[in-house]
């Protein structure tokens, strides 16, 4: 288990960003301690430094995970989410979805139908009005 490197981290930040905004500084400060993001087996794991520091007691090979998963590095260093981090991105993410379909209607409608459509709060305007094109 070994921290992130630059290229690694901005990679990751960059992927956090679309979903969660600047909020990604509350997920390492929060009131609870402070937590960090650490690289084992192109895996990307979520935990506290107390937690962390407990970890380094256990080699590497025999270690199989610690915290939570946040996401894998692909081979081609693309970073992809996991919904095992779902839980901590939910309290900060931008704007929702909301179903424009029931579910019956969603079991019969054809590929090209729109199911889901965006709905951002307000907030999420103001936030991003220097980045919208």
């Amino acid at each position: 288990m070994r921290p992130l490197t630059d290229d690694e981290t901005r990679t990751m930040f960059e992927k956090l960003s679309k979903y969660i905004g600047e909020n990604i500084k509350l997920l390492v400060d929060r009131p609870d301690g402070t937590y960090c993001f650490r690289l084992h087996n192109d895996r990307v794991y979520y935990m506290s430094e107390r937690i962390l520091k407990l970890a380094t007691n256990i080699s590497r090979d025999k270690l199989v995970s610690v915290g939570t998963c946040f996401g894998k590095f692909t081979k081609t260093q693309k970073f992809r989410l996991h919904i095992t981090a779902l839980d901590f991105l939910a309290p900060y993410a931008k704007g929702f979805g909301v179903a424009a379909k029931t579910t019956q209607e969603c079991r019969r409608v054809d590929p090209m139908t729109i199911v889901v459509f965006h709905q951002a709060d307000v907030g999420d305007f103001i936030r991003n009005e220097d980045t919208l094109t």
